[in-house]
């Protein structure tokens, strides 16, 4: 018997396939590039203003209750963040008292110390947002924190351009995801630079180009100047965050106020349009801006969205509106372009027995998957975009 039938037999009998030293127990097969990759329906577009949302719908999802999120840990204080070189003993919730891990060198702007003191696996995603220490911070890279596991070094962008002292060297949930532009020089960029540029601009997305009419005039009027242009960044920065605090920027002001009303309109929208569905969840979204589809976000199970939506929906409007573009609502066939597995570069990290982290980059597209190894193998979350540099 050679090799390869013996893995193949092995493969049937146990649902293994070995890959980077890492078992992926019932892992799905690869679908090859062009194809969808999950099990996965668009509904009607929800439209409003210039942004357009297709929920994603499954019949079929994945338990993820035995994962924790960044927000329910940091509540209940199983999880502790805190600036590197803290010095003493740090408290959870209930009292009990962590070691604060020492490293050379103090705090950093760019990396934050971690304890995962739960029983459960902590899930992370880029761009959510920790507030307190020296400095906000978002989460550099998609990942899981395993139970049990040593404190470690978690890679961070900085979100609060000039600020660096605070009464705690700790930090607190702040139930905030930094919106598109900003998420993307974290999660593929990795550029603190690009991220300070996308916060103070609000979008480093081009502005598109008019689409031309007889005789060279633009065919259609162009909109109202955005609501969040870089004039009213400018002037919340100046008034109610001198410290570019992301947070304060867009939650005080005209800003906050353009923001609050937007959201409640496409959650109302998106509520009615998701009502009643009979044996199938809303599992994520794709996201349009003008008529160009920018951004997906889908998930392994119905609750894992339903927990991640209210500060995504937040997200995906700071986008909308820091963004010029015409109202125009984008065709559900590019939509479905968001679904389709990439065939490009591909590069993987991985913790054996804990999670798997892949990027795929096709032209301007890039495909973010973090697949868990334990206690069992899934895709929890599923991130694709069309770059804005």
């Amino acid at each position: 018997m050679n090799r390869s039938m013996l893995g193949a037999i092995l493969g049937s009998l146990f649902g293994m396939s070995a890959l980077g030293g890492m078992s992926l127990i019932g892992a799905a097969p690869n679908p090859g590039p062009g194809k969808p990759e999950g099990n996965w329906r668009l509904l009607d577009p929800v439209a409003y203003e210039n942004i357009t949302i297709f929920p994603v719908v499954s019949s079929s999802t994945q338990d993820t209750s035995p994962f924790l999120t960044l927000d329910e840990g940091l509540s209940s204080g199983e999880v502790i963040v805190s600036e590197q070189g803290a010095a003493g003993l740090a408290r959870t919730r209930d009292g009990r008292p962590v070691a604060m891990p020492q490293y050379n060198g103090g705090a950093s702007v760019n990396q934050l110390v971690l304890i995962n003191r739960s029983k459960r696996p902590l899930l992370l995603l880029a761009g959510e947002l920790v507030s307190g220490g020296k400095q906000d911070r978002i989460i550099g890279k998609d990942r899981i924190v395993p139970v049990g596991s040593e404190p470690l070094p978690l890679d961070v962008f900085c979100v609060e351009h000039g600020r660096w002292m605070g009464a705690s060297s700790q930090f607190g949930e702040a139930k905030t995801i930094v919106h598109p532009s900003v998420r993307e020089q974290a999660a593929v960029a990795q550029n603190q630079n690009e991220v300070w540029n996308a916060v103070r601009s609000g979008t480093l997305a081009a502005p598109r180009a008019e689409p031309s009419g007889a005789g060279g005039r633009p065919a259609i009027p162009p909109p109202p100047p955005p609501a969040l242009s870089t004039e009213v960044i400018g002037d919340t920065i100046a008034t109610s965050a001198p410290t570019q605090s992301y947070a304060k920027i867009y939650e005080h002001s005209r800003a906050g106020a353009s923001v609050d009303e937007f959201v409640e309109e496409i959650r109302r929208r998106f509520d009615r349009a998701t009502l009643g569905l009979k044996g199938e969840r809303v599992v994520g979204v794709i996201v349009a801006y003008g008529g160009d589809v920018a951004w997906s976000d889908i998930f392994a199970s119905g609750e894992l969205f339903e927990h991640y939506w209210s500060k995504l929906l937040r997200s995906y409007a700071v986008e909308a509106l820091a963004r010029p573009s015409y109202r125009e609502t984008a065709a559900i066939t590019d939509a479905r372009e968001f679904l389709r597995n990439l065939n490009g570069r591909e590069v993987v990290e991985s913790e054996p027995g804990v999670y798997r982290w892949r990027e795929i980059t096709e032209g301007r597209l890039s495909l973010i998957e973090l697949e868990s190894i334990a206690p069992r193998a899934m895709t929890l979350h599923r991130l694709l975009l069309h770059r804005t540099s």
